[in-house]
Protein backbone atom coordinates (compact mmCIF):
# COMPACT_ATOMS: atom_id res chain seq x y z
CA UNK A 1 0.00 0.00 0.00
CA UNK A 2 1.13 3.35 -0.90
CA UNK A 3 2.10 5.32 1.82
CA UNK A 4 0.68 9.42 1.82
CA UNK A 5 2.71 11.99 1.10
CA UNK A 6 4.06 14.09 4.12
CA UNK A 7 2.40 18.00 3.74
CA UNK A 8 4.10 21.09 3.94
CA UNK A 9 2.29 21.95 7.19
CA UNK A 10 3.48 18.57 8.56
CA UNK A 11 7.03 19.15 7.28
CA UNK A 12 7.38 22.34 8.62
CA UNK A 13 6.24 21.23 12.12
CA UNK A 14 8.88 18.01 11.58
CA UNK A 15 11.39 20.70 11.21
CA UNK A 16 10.68 22.62 14.21
CA UNK A 17 10.26 19.03 16.42
CA UNK A 18 13.35 18.54 15.80
CA UNK A 19 15.23 21.54 17.63
CA UNK A 20 15.52 21.25 21.47
CA UNK A 21 12.39 22.07 23.75
CA UNK A 22 12.40 23.63 27.07
CA UNK A 23 13.56 21.28 30.38
CA UNK A 24 10.69 20.29 32.10
CA UNK A 25 8.13 19.11 29.92
CA UNK A 26 6.07 16.35 31.57
CA UNK A 27 4.08 14.94 28.99
CA UNK A 28 3.88 15.43 25.33
CA UNK A 29 0.40 15.43 23.85
CA UNK A 30 -0.67 14.65 20.47
CA UNK A 31 -4.94 15.87 20.67
CA UNK A 32 -6.27 18.45 18.26
CA UNK A 33 -6.80 18.12 14.68
CA UNK A 34 -3.05 20.68 14.58
CA UNK A 35 -1.51 18.40 16.72
CA UNK A 36 -2.16 15.88 14.73
CA UNK A 37 -1.72 17.26 11.63
CA UNK A 38 1.64 18.76 12.86
CA UNK A 39 3.21 15.56 14.97
CA UNK A 40 2.72 12.80 12.60
CA UNK A 41 5.75 11.99 10.18
CA UNK A 42 4.25 9.36 7.97
CA UNK A 43 1.15 7.43 8.01
CA UNK A 44 -0.70 4.63 5.67
CA UNK A 45 -4.00 4.29 5.17
CA UNK A 46 -4.71 6.96 7.96
CA UNK A 47 -7.58 9.77 7.84
CA UNK A 48 -7.13 12.75 10.59
CA UNK A 49 -10.75 14.75 10.60
CA UNK A 50 -12.05 16.79 13.81
CA UNK A 51 -9.03 15.92 15.78
CA UNK A 52 -9.60 12.04 15.27
CA UNK A 53 -7.60 10.01 13.60
CA UNK A 54 -8.83 7.26 11.77
CA UNK A 55 -8.03 4.15 9.47
CA UNK A 56 -9.64 4.37 6.00
CA UNK A 57 -8.88 0.52 5.56
CA UNK A 58 -8.63 -3.10 7.61
CA UNK A 59 -5.00 -1.40 8.74
CA UNK A 60 -3.34 1.73 9.01
CA UNK A 61 -0.42 2.67 10.15
CA UNK A 62 1.40 6.42 11.79
CA UNK A 63 4.39 7.34 12.46
CA UNK A 64 5.12 10.81 14.78
CA UNK A 65 8.03 13.22 14.27
CA UNK A 66 11.07 12.89 17.02
CA UNK A 67 10.07 14.80 20.05
CA UNK A 68 13.71 16.57 21.33
CA UNK A 69 14.76 17.39 24.55
CA UNK A 70 17.30 19.76 25.71
CA UNK A 71 18.73 17.26 28.40
CA UNK A 72 17.83 13.53 28.88
CA UNK A 73 14.40 12.68 29.75
CA UNK A 74 13.19 9.46 30.94
CA UNK A 75 9.87 8.34 29.27
CA UNK A 76 7.39 6.92 31.81
CA UNK A 77 3.80 5.71 29.58
CA UNK A 78 2.15 6.15 26.68
CA UNK A 79 -1.69 6.70 26.74
CA UNK A 80 -4.38 6.63 24.20
CA UNK A 81 -7.69 7.38 24.14
CA UNK A 82 -10.15 6.92 21.21
CA UNK A 83 -12.99 8.13 20.15
CA UNK A 84 -16.33 8.27 22.80
CA UNK A 85 -18.92 7.33 19.37
CA UNK A 86 -18.85 3.59 21.26
CA UNK A 87 -19.80 1.89 17.89
CA UNK A 88 -18.63 -1.41 19.08
CA UNK A 89 -22.41 -3.27 19.63
CA UNK A 90 -23.44 -6.38 18.75
CA UNK A 91 -26.51 -7.66 17.92
CA UNK A 92 -28.03 -10.96 20.39
CA UNK A 93 -31.00 -12.77 21.84
CA UNK A 94 -32.98 -10.32 23.80
CA UNK A 95 -32.06 -10.38 27.43
CA UNK A 96 -33.12 -11.95 30.29
CA UNK A 97 -36.34 -13.86 30.85
CA UNK A 98 -38.86 -14.71 27.67
CA UNK A 99 -41.65 -13.67 30.06
CA UNK A 100 -40.39 -10.29 30.59
CA UNK A 101 -42.94 -7.63 28.99
CA UNK A 102 -42.82 -3.83 28.48
CA UNK A 103 -39.55 -1.78 28.92
CA UNK A 104 -36.78 -3.65 30.29
CA UNK A 105 -34.92 -1.96 33.69
CA UNK A 106 -31.37 -3.17 34.28
CA UNK A 107 -29.61 -2.55 37.29
CA UNK A 108 -25.92 -4.14 37.84
CA UNK A 109 -24.96 -4.34 41.54
CA UNK A 110 -21.76 -5.63 41.31
CA UNK A 111 -20.20 -8.88 39.86
CA UNK A 112 -22.97 -11.48 39.77
CA UNK A 113 -25.12 -9.68 40.97
CA UNK A 114 -27.60 -8.48 37.88
CA UNK A 115 -31.11 -7.32 38.19
CA UNK A 116 -33.90 -7.10 35.10
CA UNK A 117 -36.95 -5.08 35.76
CA UNK A 118 -40.80 -5.87 33.97
CA UNK A 119 -43.99 -6.43 33.63
CA UNK A 120 -44.20 -10.48 34.29
CA UNK A 121 -46.63 -12.25 31.06
CA UNK A 122 -48.08 -15.24 32.09
CA UNK A 123 -47.75 -16.05 28.02
CA UNK A 124 -48.93 -19.74 26.90
CA UNK A 125 -46.27 -21.46 25.87
CA UNK A 126 -45.90 -21.86 21.73
CA UNK A 127 -46.10 -24.73 19.30
CA UNK A 128 -48.26 -26.66 17.32
CA UNK A 129 -49.15 -28.61 19.94
CA UNK A 130 -49.54 -26.33 23.39
CA UNK A 131 -52.84 -27.25 23.65
CA UNK A 132 -52.37 -31.13 24.23
CA UNK A 133 -49.34 -30.44 26.59
CA UNK A 134 -50.20 -31.63 30.34
CA UNK A 135 -50.67 -28.49 32.62
CA UNK A 136 -47.01 -27.48 34.19
CA UNK A 137 -45.63 -29.03 37.31
CA UNK A 138 -43.01 -27.20 39.38
CA UNK A 139 -40.07 -29.41 40.55
CA UNK A 140 -37.65 -28.51 42.87
CA UNK A 141 -34.58 -26.79 41.67
CA UNK A 142 -30.94 -25.60 42.50
CA UNK A 143 -29.56 -23.12 40.75
CA UNK A 144 -25.29 -21.50 41.35
CA UNK A 145 -25.21 -18.90 43.45
CA UNK A 146 -28.22 -19.28 44.94
CA UNK A 147 -28.75 -20.76 48.28
CA UNK A 148 -32.86 -20.41 48.96
CA UNK A 149 -35.57 -22.32 47.62
CA UNK A 150 -36.21 -22.49 43.66
CA UNK A 151 -39.03 -24.26 41.25
CA UNK A 152 -38.68 -24.88 38.15
CA UNK A 153 -41.05 -22.24 35.84
CA UNK A 154 -42.70 -23.28 31.91
CA UNK A 155 -39.87 -20.81 31.09
CA UNK A 156 -36.68 -21.30 29.21
CA UNK A 157 -33.52 -20.84 32.36
CA UNK A 158 -36.08 -19.10 34.65
CA UNK A 159 -36.65 -20.22 38.07
CA UNK A 160 -38.65 -19.30 41.11
CA UNK A 161 -37.66 -18.41 44.27
CA UNK A 162 -40.23 -18.04 47.38
CA UNK A 163 -40.87 -14.16 46.56
CA UNK A 164 -41.84 -15.21 43.06
CA UNK A 165 -44.74 -17.00 44.07
CA UNK A 166 -46.67 -13.99 45.55
CA UNK A 167 -49.49 -12.85 44.50
CA UNK A 168 -49.08 -10.22 41.07
CA UNK A 169 -50.32 -6.55 41.44
CA UNK A 170 -49.97 -5.72 37.80
CA UNK A 171 -46.87 -3.72 37.59
CA UNK A 172 -42.97 -4.86 37.57
CA UNK A 173 -41.17 -7.98 38.86
CA UNK A 174 -37.86 -8.81 39.72
CA UNK A 175 -35.80 -11.04 38.04
CA UNK A 176 -31.95 -11.92 39.59
CA UNK A 177 -28.90 -13.28 37.56
CA UNK A 178 -25.78 -14.69 38.43
CA UNK A 179 -24.33 -14.71 34.78
CA UNK A 180 -26.89 -12.72 32.60
CA UNK A 181 -28.34 -16.59 31.30
CA UNK A 182 -30.08 -17.88 34.05
CA UNK A 183 -32.70 -15.53 35.91
CA UNK A 184 -34.34 -15.96 39.54
CA UNK A 185 -38.29 -14.25 40.03
CA UNK A 186 -38.37 -12.48 42.79
CA UNK A 187 -42.30 -11.19 42.12
CA UNK A 188 -43.34 -7.61 42.56
CA UNK A 189 -41.51 -4.35 43.04
CA UNK A 190 -44.75 -2.44 41.69
CA UNK A 191 -48.04 -2.08 41.96
CA UNK A 192 -50.85 -1.81 39.28
CA UNK A 193 -51.31 2.05 39.77
CA UNK A 194 -47.41 1.93 39.47
CA UNK A 195 -47.09 0.11 36.87
CA UNK A 196 -45.06 2.53 34.08
CA UNK A 197 -41.29 1.85 36.09
CA UNK A 198 -39.01 4.21 33.79
CA UNK A 199 -35.52 3.42 35.83
CA UNK A 200 -33.90 1.71 39.24
CA UNK A 201 -30.85 2.77 41.07
CA UNK A 202 -29.32 1.57 44.41
CA UNK A 203 -27.89 3.53 47.36
CA UNK A 204 -26.91 2.43 50.49
CA UNK A 205 -28.38 -1.06 50.57
CA UNK A 206 -31.78 0.39 49.46
CA UNK A 207 -32.84 0.00 45.70
CA UNK A 208 -34.55 2.95 44.18
CA UNK A 209 -37.38 2.25 41.48
CA UNK A 210 -39.07 5.27 39.37
CA UNK A 211 -42.31 4.87 38.12
CA UNK A 212 -44.24 7.80 36.33
CA UNK A 213 -47.32 8.42 37.56
CA UNK A 214 -50.35 9.19 35.27
CA UNK A 215 -47.94 7.64 32.57
CA UNK A 216 -45.26 10.09 30.95
CA UNK A 217 -46.23 12.47 33.82
CA UNK A 218 -43.33 13.48 37.07
CA UNK A 219 -41.49 10.82 38.50
CA UNK A 220 -42.43 8.68 41.54
CA UNK A 221 -39.90 6.36 43.67
CA UNK A 222 -40.42 3.42 45.53
CA UNK A 223 -37.85 2.51 48.22
CA UNK A 224 -37.07 -1.22 48.32
CA UNK A 225 -35.16 -2.63 51.23
CA UNK A 226 -35.54 -6.23 50.01
CA UNK A 227 -35.65 -6.94 46.56
CA UNK A 228 -36.62 -10.83 46.93
CA UNK A 229 -39.41 -10.56 49.48
CA UNK A 230 -42.03 -10.18 46.38
CA UNK A 231 -43.53 -7.46 47.93
CA UNK A 232 -43.42 -3.46 46.77
CA UNK A 233 -41.08 -1.39 49.03
CA UNK A 234 -41.95 2.14 50.43
CA UNK A 235 -43.80 4.36 47.89
CA UNK A 236 -42.50 7.63 48.70
CA UNK A 237 -44.71 9.22 46.03
CA UNK A 238 -43.66 12.07 43.93
CA UNK A 239 -39.86 12.39 42.98
CA UNK A 240 -39.48 14.90 40.53
CA UNK A 241 -42.21 17.75 40.24
CA UNK A 242 -41.02 18.56 36.45
CA UNK A 243 -43.20 21.38 35.00
CA UNK A 244 -43.33 20.21 31.99
CA UNK A 245 -45.04 17.22 30.37
CA UNK A 246 -43.25 14.06 29.44
CA UNK A 247 -41.10 12.03 31.82
CA UNK A 248 -39.47 8.61 31.21
CA UNK A 249 -37.08 9.52 32.75
CA UNK A 250 -33.58 7.82 33.46
CA UNK A 251 -31.54 7.88 36.82
CA UNK A 252 -28.35 7.96 37.76
CA UNK A 253 -25.80 8.50 40.73
CA UNK A 254 -22.68 10.23 40.16
CA UNK A 255 -19.23 9.43 42.17
CA UNK A 256 -20.44 12.30 44.91
CA UNK A 257 -23.70 10.51 46.27
CA UNK A 258 -26.14 13.37 43.74
CA UNK A 259 -28.63 11.66 41.74
CA UNK A 260 -29.44 12.99 38.45
CA UNK A 261 -32.21 12.31 36.24
CA UNK A 262 -32.70 12.92 32.63
CA UNK A 263 -36.49 13.75 31.18
CA UNK A 264 -38.29 13.94 28.37
CA UNK A 265 -39.52 17.51 28.02
CA UNK A 266 -42.52 17.71 25.76
CA UNK A 267 -42.73 21.64 25.27
CA UNK A 268 -41.55 21.80 21.65
CA UNK A 269 -43.38 19.26 20.00
CA UNK A 270 -46.14 17.43 19.28
CA UNK A 271 -45.39 14.21 21.22
CA UNK A 272 -48.40 12.32 20.21
CA UNK A 273 -47.62 12.30 16.06
CA UNK A 274 -43.64 11.55 17.41
CA UNK A 275 -43.36 8.54 19.15
CA UNK A 276 -44.18 10.32 22.86
CA UNK A 277 -40.22 11.48 22.46
CA UNK A 278 -38.67 14.90 22.00
CA UNK A 279 -35.65 16.88 20.86
CA UNK A 280 -35.75 18.05 24.58
CA UNK A 281 -34.22 16.36 27.43
CA UNK A 282 -34.24 18.02 30.94
CA UNK A 283 -32.10 17.17 33.57
CA UNK A 284 -32.49 17.87 37.68
CA UNK A 285 -30.06 16.65 40.50
CA UNK A 286 -31.19 15.63 43.85
CA UNK A 287 -29.07 14.63 46.91
CA UNK A 288 -30.77 11.51 47.82
CA UNK A 289 -32.73 10.65 44.22
CA UNK A 290 -36.20 10.95 46.48
CA UNK A 291 -36.91 14.39 47.49
CA UNK A 292 -35.20 17.54 46.30
CA UNK A 293 -34.71 17.50 42.76
CA UNK A 294 -33.77 20.80 41.32
CA UNK A 295 -33.49 21.53 37.49
CA UNK A 296 -30.45 22.32 35.46
CA UNK A 297 -29.94 23.37 32.22
CA UNK A 298 -31.20 21.14 29.33
CA UNK A 299 -29.18 17.74 28.88
CA UNK A 300 -30.33 17.61 25.25
CA UNK A 301 -31.30 20.32 23.48
CA UNK A 302 -32.16 19.93 19.15
CA UNK A 303 -34.88 21.98 19.02
CA UNK A 304 -35.18 23.81 16.02
CA UNK A 305 -36.69 27.47 15.01
CA UNK A 306 -39.65 28.55 17.15
CA UNK A 307 -42.63 29.89 15.75
CA UNK A 308 -44.54 31.31 18.73
CA UNK A 309 -47.24 29.46 17.51
CA UNK A 310 -48.71 27.10 20.43
CA UNK A 311 -50.95 24.02 19.64
CA UNK A 312 -52.19 21.42 21.63
CA UNK A 313 -52.74 17.53 21.44
CA UNK A 314 -54.43 14.95 23.91
CA UNK A 315 -52.58 12.45 25.92
CA UNK A 316 -54.83 9.38 27.17
CA UNK A 317 -53.69 8.26 30.48
CA UNK A 318 -53.71 11.96 32.66
CA UNK A 319 -57.44 12.22 33.64
CA UNK A 320 -57.97 8.59 32.97
CA UNK A 321 -55.17 7.79 35.68
CA UNK A 322 -54.85 10.74 37.88
CA UNK A 323 -58.17 12.76 38.14
CA UNK A 324 -57.28 14.06 41.29
CA UNK A 325 -54.75 16.20 40.11
CA UNK A 326 -55.19 16.34 36.28
CA UNK A 327 -58.35 17.83 34.88
CA UNK A 328 -57.42 18.14 31.28
CA UNK A 329 -55.48 15.59 28.85
CA UNK A 330 -54.85 18.67 26.91
CA UNK A 331 -51.12 19.48 26.47
CA UNK A 332 -49.84 22.72 24.80
CA UNK A 333 -46.61 23.26 22.82
CA UNK A 334 -44.38 25.80 20.71
CA UNK A 335 -44.40 24.50 17.11
CA UNK A 336 -41.07 24.66 15.90
CA UNK A 337 -39.74 24.31 12.63
CA UNK A 338 -38.17 22.48 10.43
CA UNK A 339 -38.81 19.22 11.27
CA UNK A 340 -37.19 17.98 14.29
CA UNK A 341 -35.80 14.75 15.41
CA UNK A 342 -36.99 13.31 19.00
CA UNK A 343 -35.30 11.28 21.36
CA UNK A 344 -37.07 9.83 24.71
CA UNK A 345 -37.20 7.20 27.25
CA UNK A 346 -34.27 7.42 28.63
CA UNK A 347 -30.94 5.18 30.51
CA UNK A 348 -28.13 6.29 31.43
CA UNK A 349 -24.48 4.84 32.28
CA UNK A 350 -20.56 6.41 33.19
CA UNK A 351 -17.83 4.81 32.04
CA UNK A 352 -14.21 6.44 33.41
CA UNK A 353 -16.12 9.73 33.96
CA UNK A 354 -17.65 9.95 30.71
CA UNK A 355 -21.67 10.01 30.54
CA UNK A 356 -23.76 8.16 27.74
CA UNK A 357 -27.50 8.83 27.60
CA UNK A 358 -29.09 5.72 25.60
CA UNK A 359 -33.12 6.10 24.25
CA UNK A 360 -35.46 6.40 21.81
CA UNK A 361 -34.69 8.11 18.05
CA UNK A 362 -37.36 8.95 15.94
CA UNK A 363 -35.86 10.82 12.96
CA UNK A 364 -37.14 13.62 10.45
CA UNK A 365 -39.14 12.52 7.63
CA UNK A 366 -39.91 8.33 7.43
CA UNK A 367 -39.90 7.78 10.80
CA UNK A 368 -38.24 4.63 11.67
CA UNK A 369 -37.34 4.27 15.17
CA UNK A 370 -34.56 2.81 16.72
CA UNK A 371 -32.10 3.27 19.72
CA UNK A 372 -29.69 5.62 19.87
CA UNK A 373 -27.47 7.01 22.16
CA UNK A 374 -25.19 10.84 23.10
CA UNK A 375 -22.02 11.44 25.23
CA UNK A 376 -20.59 14.02 27.51
CA UNK A 377 -17.59 14.05 29.23
CA UNK A 378 -19.83 15.58 32.00
CA UNK A 379 -23.15 14.89 33.76
CA UNK A 380 -23.88 19.47 34.00
CA UNK A 381 -22.44 19.94 30.20
CA UNK A 382 -24.85 19.45 26.98
CA UNK A 383 -24.38 15.82 25.54
CA UNK A 384 -23.59 15.36 21.78
CA UNK A 385 -25.36 12.66 19.63
CA UNK A 386 -23.07 9.72 18.84
CA UNK A 387 -25.41 6.83 16.49
CA UNK A 388 -27.96 4.45 16.55
CA UNK A 389 -28.84 1.28 16.09
CA UNK A 390 -31.91 -1.70 15.65
CA UNK A 391 -35.26 -0.63 14.35
CA UNK A 392 -38.04 -0.22 16.48
CA UNK A 393 -39.47 1.16 19.32
CA UNK A 394 -36.72 0.47 22.01
CA UNK A 395 -37.30 1.82 25.20
CA UNK A 396 -34.00 0.77 26.44
CA UNK A 397 -31.64 0.21 29.26
CA UNK A 398 -28.04 -0.35 29.41
CA UNK A 399 -25.72 -1.84 32.12
CA UNK A 400 -22.47 -3.21 32.71
CA UNK A 401 -22.08 -7.00 33.66
CA UNK A 402 -19.93 -9.87 33.06
CA UNK A 403 -17.47 -7.57 31.78
CA UNK A 404 -19.39 -6.71 29.39
CA UNK A 405 -22.18 -4.05 28.55
CA UNK A 406 -25.89 -4.75 28.07
CA UNK A 407 -28.26 -2.66 25.74
CA UNK A 408 -31.64 -4.61 26.47
CA UNK A 409 -34.58 -2.82 24.47
CA UNK A 410 -38.44 -4.03 23.32
CA UNK A 411 -37.28 -4.71 19.87
CA UNK A 412 -36.67 -8.06 18.75
CA UNK A 413 -32.74 -7.79 19.24
CA UNK A 414 -30.52 -6.64 22.26
CA UNK A 415 -26.82 -5.35 21.82
CA UNK A 416 -23.81 -6.55 23.67
CA UNK A 417 -20.44 -4.42 23.62
CA UNK A 418 -16.84 -5.08 25.24
CA UNK A 419 -16.94 -1.06 25.62
CA UNK A 420 -16.07 2.28 23.66
CA UNK A 421 -12.53 0.69 22.80
CA UNK A 422 -11.93 -0.85 19.72
CA UNK A 423 -9.31 -3.02 18.58
CA UNK A 424 -7.01 -3.63 17.12
CA UNK A 425 -4.28 -0.89 18.61
CA UNK A 426 -0.44 -1.72 18.80
CA UNK A 427 2.78 0.53 19.63
CA UNK A 428 6.22 1.20 20.09
CA UNK A 429 8.08 4.04 21.29
CA UNK A 430 11.86 4.87 20.19
CA UNK A 431 14.45 6.51 21.83
CA UNK A 432 16.94 9.10 20.50
CA UNK A 433 20.02 8.17 23.12
CA UNK A 434 22.71 10.15 21.18
CA UNK A 435 21.32 13.24 20.70
CA UNK A 436 21.59 13.29 16.78
CA UNK A 437 17.96 13.70 15.70
CA UNK A 438 17.42 10.14 14.74
CA UNK A 439 16.22 7.04 17.07
CA UNK A 440 18.77 4.34 18.77
CA UNK A 441 16.38 2.11 20.70
CA UNK A 442 13.14 0.99 20.19
CA UNK A 443 10.67 -0.58 22.67
CA UNK A 444 8.77 -3.81 21.74
CA UNK A 445 5.41 -3.48 19.83
CA UNK A 446 2.46 -3.94 22.16
CA UNK A 447 -1.35 -4.25 21.99
CA UNK A 448 -3.11 -1.58 24.26
CA UNK A 449 -6.86 -1.75 25.02
CA UNK A 450 -9.16 -0.09 28.09
CA UNK A 451 -10.20 -2.71 30.70
CA UNK A 452 -13.39 -1.80 32.81
CA UNK A 453 -14.35 -2.85 36.12
CA UNK A 454 -17.10 -2.24 38.70
CA UNK A 455 -17.19 0.31 41.25
CA UNK A 456 -18.45 -0.66 44.74
CA UNK A 457 -20.90 1.09 45.91
CA UNK A 458 -22.46 2.33 42.43
CA UNK A 459 -24.41 0.51 39.92
CA UNK A 460 -23.72 2.85 36.98
CA UNK A 461 -20.51 4.19 37.40
CA UNK A 462 -18.37 2.30 35.55
CA UNK A 463 -14.48 2.24 36.21
CA UNK A 464 -11.72 2.45 33.81
CA UNK A 465 -8.12 1.07 33.48
CA UNK A 466 -6.90 3.74 30.76
CA UNK A 467 -5.07 1.92 27.30
CA UNK A 468 -1.06 2.46 28.50
CA UNK A 469 2.07 0.86 28.07
CA UNK A 470 4.33 1.53 30.59
CA UNK A 471 7.78 2.79 29.24
CA UNK A 472 10.25 3.02 32.47
CA UNK A 473 12.14 0.25 31.37
CA UNK A 474 13.19 2.39 28.12
CA UNK A 475 16.71 4.37 28.58
CA UNK A 476 16.79 8.08 28.83
CA UNK A 477 17.00 10.15 25.81
CA UNK A 478 16.91 13.47 24.29
CA UNK A 479 14.26 12.55 21.89
CA UNK A 480 11.22 10.64 21.52
CA UNK A 481 9.05 8.77 19.06
CA UNK A 482 6.24 6.73 18.47
CA UNK A 483 4.68 4.25 15.78
CA UNK A 484 0.81 2.93 15.70
CA UNK A 485 -0.48 0.41 14.30
CA UNK A 486 -4.64 0.38 13.87
CA UNK A 487 -6.26 -3.20 12.44
CA UNK A 488 -10.46 -2.66 12.59
CA UNK A 489 -11.09 -6.58 13.68
CA UNK A 490 -15.29 -5.88 13.97
CA UNK A 491 -17.76 -6.91 12.15
CA UNK A 492 -19.79 -4.11 12.66
CA UNK A 493 -18.85 -0.51 11.76
CA UNK A 494 -16.60 0.47 14.65
CA UNK A 495 -13.05 1.03 13.83
CA UNK A 496 -9.90 1.78 15.94
CA UNK A 497 -10.39 5.77 16.08
CA UNK A 498 -7.39 7.74 17.65
CA UNK A 499 -8.47 11.17 19.98
CA UNK A 500 -5.80 11.62 21.69
CA UNK A 501 -2.13 9.94 22.64
CA UNK A 502 -0.07 11.18 25.65
CA UNK A 503 3.04 10.46 27.03
CA UNK A 504 4.45 11.36 30.20
CA UNK A 505 8.12 11.96 31.17
CA UNK A 506 9.73 11.95 34.27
Amino acid sequence: MKRMQISTVVFLFATICALPVAVGSESWVVDTQDEWQQGIAETTNVEVKDGVVSPTGEKATLQSTVRRFEKKQSAQSIVFEQSSLWQNWRPIANLGPSNLADAPVLLSLGPANYWMFGRYSAAKRRGANAKTQPKFQAQTATLDGFDIPLKTTPFANQFDAPGGLKPRLGGYHAWQSRDMVNWVHHGPVTENFSRWVTSAEHIDGKTLIYYDFPNDQDPHVYVDEDLTDGLPGENKGKAVDDPSHGSDAGFIRDLDGNVHVIFENWDPIDASKRSWDSPLAGHAVSPNGVDGFIIQSPAVDNRTKPTGEIRTYKHPHWVKEDPKNYKTSIAEYEVHTPEQEAYGDWASICIGGRYYLFGDYDPVGGHSMSACWFTSPSIDQPFTFCDHIGKGHPDPDVCFAEGKFYLATQMKTDYVSDGPWVESVETRVGVDTTGDGNVDVWSDWMEVREAYDYTPGFSKQVAKEPASVDLSELPEGFGFQFEVRLTDTTENKSKPMLDKISISFR
